[in-house]
Order: C-alpha cells, then sequence, then structure tokens
C-alpha cells in the first residue's frame, strides 16, 4: 500500500472516532457551562443586603431558568430560558427561544401567589393610584399600550404567561382558583376568564413539552437559596448539579449512538470518496460505467458505516465516561483526539489479534502493524494541533492538521522502514529483534559444504516411454585447469523484515 493511501486509510478511521469523541466532548461541555452559569447567576447576589423572604422571587428567576438550561442540555436540546430582569408594566421574568414566555410569584401562600398571578388590569391600575399615581384611566391604559379600556379592564395583566409558583403552593393555589371560578360565575362572570386563564397557564416549573424541565422549588428552599446566594456560597457539588450526578447511563448510550451513526457517516464519505472518484475516471476515459466499480463502492459504504459505527461509539462512550469522572479524576482531562487515537489503535490491535488467532497474520506482523499506527497517529495528532491552533474554526481546522500529520507519518515510516532494512543488510544489525531472525542455512549451500541430505521417500507411477533412435555425434573433450572453488556467505535481508544467510 503506498503512503499516501496507507495514510489516507488511517485518517478516515481516525476522523470518524474523533467526530464522535469532539461530540461527546461538546455535550458534556455544553452541561458543565450551564451548571458554571446558574451558580455564577446566583452568587451575583453576594453582599445584597435585601431580606432573603424579598429576594427569594429573584433567586427563583435564576434557578427556574438555569435549571432548565442544563436539564435541556442533558437532553441534547438547543432550547434555553433567558431571565429578562425587567421592571416594566406586566414584564415575563423569564422569556425563552421556543416562544414561551413566563412570570414567577412566590407569595406567603399559595392564595396570595395565585391572587398575584391572577391581577386584572383594573387592579393594577387601582394599586397604581394608592402609591401615588397621577395618571388618569385612560392615560394609564394608553402609556402601557392598551387601547380600549372597557374590553381590558377584567383581563389579566399577565395574559398569555406560563405563571410559576412554589412547588409546595401549587395545590392550595390551585383550589382556590378552582373555588373562585365556581364562586365568580355566580356573582361576577365578567371575572371568571383571569382566574380560568390563570389557572389554564399555572405551574410549578419551567418546561418546554420535549422533556426538558426546571426543578420545582419550594418558598423555604428560595429562601435558604437566598441566603446563601447573598453570602455567596452558591456550590454546585452540595446542591448535587454535577454531571457525575446529573448525566445517567441512558444518556451515555444516546449519545454514543448518536455519536455513532454521525461516525458511521463521516466514515461512509470517506471510505467511497476514493471509489467514487475511480468510477468518475474510469468513465471520462472509457466513456462507460464499471459495474464491478460500483460495487466497491456498495461494499465500502457497508464496511466503512458498520466499522465507523462501531468506532464512533466506542469513542463517544470512552469521551463520555472519562469526561463524567466514571473512569477517576486523573481521565477528566482527557482529550478528544487522543481518546479517538486510543480508541482507533485498541481496535486495530483486536482485528489484528483475532487475525493472529485465526493463522492470517503472524505475530510479528501484529507487533509492526502497532508500531506503524502509534507513529502515524502520532504524526496525526500532532498535525491536529497544530492545524487547529491556526484554523480555529471547531473540528474543521482539527481534521485538516489530522490528513496532512497522517498523510506525512505514513510516507517518513515507510522510508523509516526501509532505512532499517538498509541498514540491517549493509551492518548486519538488527534493531533488537525488530526485524525478524532465521538462521536456517539454504539447501544449496549444505550441499555445497559436504553434508548429504536426504528428502523424505515419496511414491511415484511408473511411467511408460517408447523406445527413440538417435545418430551418434562426435563432441570435442575440453579441458579446464584446476581453480579453488569458494563461496561466499553471508547474513541479510533475505525478505519482508527476515534476516538470514545470503549467497
Amino acid at each position: 500500500m503506498g503512503g499516501f493511501e496507507e495514510g489516507y486509510t488511517y485518517f478516515a478511521k481516525n476522523a470518524s472516532a474523533y467526530a464522535a469523541a469532539t461530540m461527546s466532548d461538546s455535550y458534556v461541555t455544553n452541561v458543565n457551562d450551564e451548571i458554571d452559569k446558574l451558580v455564577k447567576d446566583l452568587n451575583s447576589f453576594e453582599g445584597f443586603r435585601t431580606a432573603s423572604k424579598i429576594l427569594k422571587g429573584d433567586v427563583a428567576e435564576f434557578w427556574h431558568a438555569g435549571t432548565f438550561n442544563i436539564n435541556s442540555a442533558l437532553k441534547d436540546s438547543n432550547h434555553r430560558a433567558f431571565v429578562d430582569r425587567s421592571n416594566d408594566f406586566a414584564s415575563t421574568d423569564i422569556s425563552t427561544n421556543f416562544g414561551d414566555k413566563y412570570g414567577l410569584k412566590y407569595y406567603s401562600d399559595g392564595q396570595a401567589s395565585a391572587k398575584a398571578q391572577s391581577v386584572s388590569v383594573f387592579l393594577r391600575f387601582k394599586d397604581y393610584q394608592s402609591h401615588g399615581g397621577t395618571d388618569s384611566l385612560e392615560d394609564f391604559l394608553r402609556n402601557r399600550g392598551y387601547d380600549n379600556a372597557e374590553s381590558v379592564l377584567n383581563d389579566p395583566i399577565y395574559t398569555g404567561q406560563i405563571r410559576i409558583i412554589p412547588r409546595d403552593q401549587l395545590e392550595e393555589a390551585t383550589k382556590y382558583l378552582e373555588r373562585i371560578i365556581r364562586t365568580e360565575a355566580v356573582r361576577r362572570p365578567e371575572q371568571v376568564f383571569r382566574y380560568q386563564e390563570t389557572l389554564d397557564m399555572l405551574t410549578d416549573r419551567l418546561s418546554d413539552s420535549k422533556g426538558a424541565e426546571s426543578i420545582p422549588l419550594s418558598k423555604k428552599e428560595a429562601s435558604e437559596l437566598a441566603t446563601l446566594a447573598k453570602q455567596g456560597k452558591i456550590n454546585a457539588v452540595e446542591l448535587g448539579l454535577t454531571t457525575e450526578e446529573l448525566v445517567k447511563y441512558n444518556y451515555v448510550i444516546q449519545q454514543a449512538f448518536k455519536a455513532g451513526l454521525t461516525a458511521a457517516i463521516i466514515s461512509i464519505v470517506l471510505k467511497t470518496a476514493p471509489e467514487i472518484f475511480k468510477s468518475i475516471d474510469y468513465l471520462l476515459k472509457n466513456g462507460k460505467i464499471n459495474a464491478e466499480q460500483f460495487k466497491k463502492i456498495g461494499f465500502a459504504a457497508v464496511s466503512g458505516g458498520a466499522e465507523g459505527f462501531i468506532r464512533g461509539s466506542i469513542s463517544s462512550a470512552l469521551t463520555f465516561s472519562c469526561k463524567e469522572g466514571l473512569l477517576g479524576g486523573a481521565l477528566k482531562s482527557a482529550n478528544p483526539p487522543i481518546i479517538a487515537a486510543v480508541t482507533v489503535i485498541t481496535m486495530n490491535v483486536i482485528s489484528n489479534a483475532f487475525q493472529v488467532a485465526l493463522g492470517k497474520k503472524t505475530r510479528r506482523q501484529l507487533s509492526e502493524e502497532f508500531i506503524r499506527d502509534m507513529y502515524i497517529s502520532a504524526c496525526s495528532l500532532i498535525g491536529g494541533g497544530v492545524s487547529q491552533a491556526l484554523i480555529e474554526i471547531p473540528i474543521l481546522g482539527y481534521m485538516l492538521g489530522s490528513f496532512i500529520g497522517s498523510i506525512f507519518g505514513s510516507f517518513t515510516y515507510n522510508l523509516g522502514s526501509k532505512a532499517v532494512l538498509s541498514f540491517c543488510v549493509d551492518s548486519g544489525f538488527t534493531m533488537f529483534g525488530l526485524v525478524e531472525q532465521d538462521y536456517t542455512l539454504p539447501k544449496e549451500i549444505i550441499e555445497q559444504i559436504g553434508i548429504e541430505t536426504f528428502d523424505y521417500e515419496t511414491f511415484e507411477y511408473g511411467t511408460f516411454k517408447t523406445e527413440s533412435f538417435s545418430y551418434d555425434t562426435f563432441g570435442t573433450e575440453t579441458f579446464e585447469p584446476d581453480t579453488l572453488d569458494i563461496t561466499f556467505l553471508r547474513r541479510g535481508v533475505i525478505g519482508v523484515s527476515k534476516v538470514g544467510y545470503v549467497l
């Protein structure tokens, strides 16, 4: 196999494993980033003198947005929530990139929280007046974006928002709203809508209906969290917000499967690309399609996809396990390219070992291919690292350098191997056993030094030959002087990485 082809083949294997490892690394990084962001946001309240019972609502906003984002990252979703920190009239507390808007009320009990979530436009106007507001009702409404006063006075100011309250108040708030809806349906039917709309939108958590949701928080927990936040003592470990605690094995399996599929696609593309190029070249030169070539493309796609999926899945699972600390704290900093390279080398060793067990390869061939893979892998890692530093595009930068490094490694390894063998031929030095030793004397040499040999007796069938007649011929006698017959025998390379005696 030529240096380029050999290097390309190794790169194709490494690329699929690297892509899968990078996906898992990115997954874990995203989860950790969201955890770190939540801790930072909560600790930003350090030094606040606001009482915890008042500050708890602000803390709850960051808690719900942050834990939702963590859970969304765990679900490998791009859905995210954001704390708006707006004090505008009826503004949302939490917005999302998937369209939902949330408002939070953490009051003394369920009834109080439900009342706050269902307050009407008119009630808010009366509250405005009680705090010294001088605008007329018309000006009040117009300044807040309302056009028709009569039609909105009884509407809840938080219409369209999902209302979050403490988890320990949800049952009480629900019962209160159901009771007042029944009462107002008889007394003041125009008030029913705001209570019913609040009931329909009431919850204790943030959710995207796709599986991602925040961790519900009770009123007491919110107050305790506010106290810790004011002291700057929010700790992810104490809150159970670590990847070791949050990441379950089903997430590992899901990510490994997803990464395996991606790796399979990459492997198919890289493995079929040369065969497709050959088919196109044949078509241009001969004006027709080579059916056999298309068979090779199909075989390459099937085998490449299967191998890529296995390499990708294993590489992803190993990366996941390392980053999560499942294999020990020392491996949490393991780099995805190294994990990918180890995966490829290990799988090659397993495959070659199986070939040795079947008698299709020798142990020396296994060790030689292992050394070659190690060398090419090192060149691939170095090339990828240098390229990534120069080209800061994720994955692409590394892939380009890895490809160049693999080709360079293959060429230099082959040149080095030839140099070693030449050195062995010239010097007789056999590189500490890297060259197979065979000191069996050839049969021709044994006969020349006068040692008689014999072959095992064999049975041959008798044959019949017809008698023939030939004319007498005359031949001249020749004279040869006596000479000293000397045979030169030296040790050298008689085969691929094999040393023996040469005439």
